[in-house]
C-alpha cells in the first residue's frame, strides 16, 4: 500500500497520543494537518510561529521518534507556517521551515594535562573525571545576538558583549561584568556571548554555569577531598560565564576559589564573563580582593527599556511568530508594561497564544484583558519615581523641591528617605538612584541611608515617617 501524506501522520498520531497527556494532544497535534509527503520528508501544516516554536522545545523528540518509525532513519519532518491570524482582510500566506532550526551546541573535548594533576582529574558535571573530557557548554543556542535587540537600556552592554566575543580574552573588557534588575536581559546576553564566541572560535571551551551550582560543585569537591581538581578543573576553560555572581556573597569559601580561578584565567588571557543583579560597589559580603578585580573590566548596566525600544521588542517578536497586529495594540501593551522585557514578551506571547487558540481577532478590548490579568499577576517592581512621588505626597513636598539642592532639613530628610527607599525596593546602583534624586553621587546615596538607620533607632517621630512611608509603598 502507498503512503500518503495523511495516512503516515495518523501512524504517527495514534503513536504520539499514547505517550503524552490528552489535553497537551489536543492543544498541540489536533491543529496540525498533514500536507505532503516526498521521499521520506513529510510537510505537516501549524496555525503560526509560535506553535512551531512550542512543538519544537517540547515535542520535537516525540515527533522524530513517531516519524522514524514511518518512514525509516533518514525521515525528516517539515512545517508549513500557515499565517492564518494576520490583520485585517488579507489572505493568509504560508511560511515554511524545518525542523530543529539550530542544532543544540556540540560537547567540547578537551585533553588535560598530566604534569602536576592528578590522573583521577574530575570534572564537576560528569561523574568519574576521565582524562579526555567531554565539557557540555550549558549554553542556550536560542540565546543570541540576534534576538537581543538594541536600545539605549542596553546599548554599552550589548556592544561591549560583541567586542568580547569578537576578541575573548582580547579586550580591556575582561571581566565583563553585566548587571540590572530582574528579567532586563542578563542571562539572555551572557549566553548570547557564548553562543557567538563557538560560532567564530568553535576550538575554545566555553562553559555557562550559575554562581549556586558553582557553589554546589565546591562544596561537594571539599566533602569528596578533590579541591584542586576542581580548580584545574575551571582552568582548563576559555570562556567562564557565571551567572548572579551576587549568590557567593558570605560565601568565603567558594569566594577563596573563585579568586584563585578567576587569577589564573585572567593572567592567561582567558575571558571572565559575570551577571549579577548589584553593581559590585551595592555587593555585600563579597571580598574586597573579589570587589577589586571585579572592576579591573567593565561593569555595564542593563537598564529597564524605554517605550521605543519596547515598542522595537514587541514588533521582533511579531515577526518572529508571523503575526501582524496593529499599531495602536502594540502601543498599548508597551505603554502599560514597561517594567522588565520578560514580562513584556510573556504579555505578548499570551496575547498570541488567546488569539491563536481561541480563533478571535486581535483587539484593543483583548488585549486590554490580557494585559490586564497579565499585571495581576505579576509583582510590581517600585520604580524610583513612584518612591519619589510618594515622599513628596507625603512630605506636601513637589518632586522638584525634593530633588532641588536646597538644605532646608524637612527637604534634607524626604530627599534622604527617598533614597533609603529606592535602595530597599529596587535593583537600581548608588549611583543610579543618586543620579535620579537630584543628580547626587553614590556616596551622597550611601551617606542617606546610613543617616536613616541611625535616625531610625534614636527619633521616635523619624521611625513613625519610616513606617508610613513603607506602608504605602508595599501596599
Amino acid at each position: 500500500m502507498t503512503k500518503t501524506a495523511q495516512s503516515v501522520w495518523e501512524n504517527c498520531l495514534s503513536f504520539i497520543k499514547d505517550n503524552i497527556q490528552d489535553q497537551a494532544y489536543k492543544t498541540w497535534f489536533e491543529p496540525i494537518k498533514s500536507v505532503e509527503l516526498t521521499d521520506n520528508a513529510l510537510y505537516i501544516q501549524v496555525p503560526s510561529k509560535f506553535f512551531y516554536e512550542w512543538l519544537e522545545e517540547h515535542y520535537v523528540k516525540l515527533l522524530k521518534v513517531a516519524l522514524t518509525k514511518e518512514l525509516g532513519k533518514n525521515a525528516k519532518l517539515l512545517y508549513k507556517i500557515k499565517m492564518e491570524n494576520t490583520y485585517g482582510n488579507k489572505q493568509p500566506f504560508t511560511e515554511q521551515l524545518p525542523s530543529a532550526n539550530r542544532v543544540p551546541m556540540k560537547p567540547q573535548e578537551v585533553d588535560a594535562p598530566f604534569k602536576n594533576l592528578n590522573p583521577e582529574l574530575k570534572n564537576p558535571f560528569v561523574i568519574p573525571g576521565i582524562r579526555n573530557l567531554k565539557i557540555e557548554s550549558q549554553l542556550n543556542a536560542n540565546y543570541s545576538f540576534d534576538n537581543f535587540l538594541e536600545g539605549d537600556s542596553n546599548r554599552l552592554a550589548r556592544s561591549a558583549g560583541m567586542a568580547v566575543a569578537n576578541k575573548p580574552g582580547g579586550t580591556s573588557f575582561n571581566p565583563l561584568l553585566i548587571f540590572g534588575g530582574v528579567g532586563l536581559g542578563k542571562t539572555h546576553l551572557a549566553h548570547a556571548i557564548g553562543v557567538e564566541v563557538k560560532d567564530k572560535y568553535p576550538e575554545k571551551t566555553v562553559l555557562y554555569i550559575s554562581a549556586e551550582i558553582f557553589t554546589q560543585q565546591y562544596i561537594d569537591s571539599v566533602k569528596k577531598n578533590n579541591r584542586n581538581d576542581f580548580i584545574h578543573f575551571y582552568q582548563l576553560i576559555d570562556v567562564l560565564i557565571i551567572d548572579d555572581v551576587q549568590f557567593l556573597s558570605g560565601k568565603s569559601g567558594t569566594q577563596d576559589v573563585f579568586f584563585h580561578i578567576f587569577n589564573y584565567l585572567h593572567q592567561n588571557g582567558k575571558q571572565v564573563i559575570l551577571t549579577s543583579d548589584k553593581a559590585p560597589v551595592d555587593m555585600q559580603d563579597i571580598e574586597q580582593r573579589l570587589l577589586s578585580r571585579f572592576k579591573w573590566g567593565l561593569s555595564a548596566e542593563l537598564h529597564q527599556p524605554d517605550y521605543e525600544t519596547r515598542i522595537s521588542i514587541l514588533k521582533n517578536i511579531l515577526y518572529r511568530d508571523g503575526v501582524e497586529m496593529p499599531d495602536d495594540i502594540i502601543e498599548y501593551v508597551a505603554r502599560n508594561i514597561k517594567t522588565n522585557v520578560r514580562e513584556l514578551e510573556g504579555a505578548i506571547i499570551s496575547l498570541i497564544a488567546q488569539s491563536s487558540f481561541n480563533k478571535k481577532e486581535v483587539t484593543i478590548e483583548l488585549a486590554k484583558s490580557v494585559v490586564e490579568k497579565f499585571v495581576k499577576n505579576v509583582k510590581r517592581e517600585i520604580s524610583i519615581d513612584y518612591i519619589q512621588k510618594i515622599v513628596s505626597d507625603y512630605f506636601q513636598l513637589d518632586i522638584e523641591t525634593l530633588q532641588s539642592k536646597t538644605r532646608k532639613r524637612h527637604v534634607v530628610q524626604a530627599r534622604q528617605l527617598a533614597m533609603f527607599f529606592a535602595k530597599k525596593f529596587t535593583k537600581a546602583s548608588l549611583a543610579n538612584i543618586g543620579s535620579q534624586i537630584g543628580d547626587r553621587d553614590h556616596a551622597t546615596v550611601l551617606h542617606a541611608c546610613k543617616t536613616v538607620d541611625n535616625l531610625v533607632s534614636t527619633d521616635k517621630q523619624f521611625k513613625k515617617f519610616v513606617d508610613d512611608i513603607n506602608k504605602k509603598l508595599t501596599l
